[in-house]
């Protein structure tokens, strides 16, 4: 099935005077200095009924103090119905002194990967989901998977709990 989202036009082509393609990634920044990221650890989680639980380390490898907005993605790899290739479910504004470094945890509650069934309920199915994070969509290449287990879960659209973040230095 094809993905909302894919990187590719629903067009055969280029537009005449350009391509399809955004001219920035989301989240796009430009800075001074420059950031590395870690790897992407699960800390916790792995059921469609609990929080999943992931961390990830930040260090700020240029000469200048910078400030980075680290972004969560997912993306739902085996679901019922087609899911877009990355859904941000949760983002942070992290100020880093030269040659120094943040963890950032984020908590995602399982009704952020929540979608419509083809019954229409809200549901969160078990599966595999891949969680990618970095400083643009584009640069989300930090990876790691989640295998959630358990029954199928049902939420309310409009009771969506945010994802939380916890900056350690």
């Amino acid at each position: 099935a094809t993905r909302a989202g894919g990187g590719r036009a629903m067009f055969y082509g280029d537009y005449v005077d350009g391509p399809t393609a955004p001219l920035f990634p989301f989240g796009h920044g430009l800075t001074y200095t420059t950031f590395a990221y870690g790897d992407l650890e699960v800390v916790a989680g792995g059921t469609t009924a609990e929080p999943v639980v992931l961390r990830v380390t930040i260090t700020n490898t240029g000469d200048r103090d910078g400030v980075e907005v680290v972004q969560l993605y997912a993306r739902d790899e085996v679901a019922s119905v087609a899911r877009p290739s990355q859904m941000l479910v949760g983002f942070t504004k992290v100020a880093l002194a030269a040659g120094t470094g943040a963890s950032v945890t984020f908590c995602v509650h399982p009704s952020q990967l929540a979608f419509h069934d083809p019954d229409m309920r809200f549901v969160v199915e078990p599966g595999r989901v891949r969680f990618s994070v970095g400083g643009s969509s584009a640069t989300a290449d930090q990876v790691a998977t989640v295998d959630l287990e358990g029954p199928v879960t049902e939420h309310r659209q409009r009771e969506i709990v945010a994802t939380t973040v916890e900056v350690t230095r």
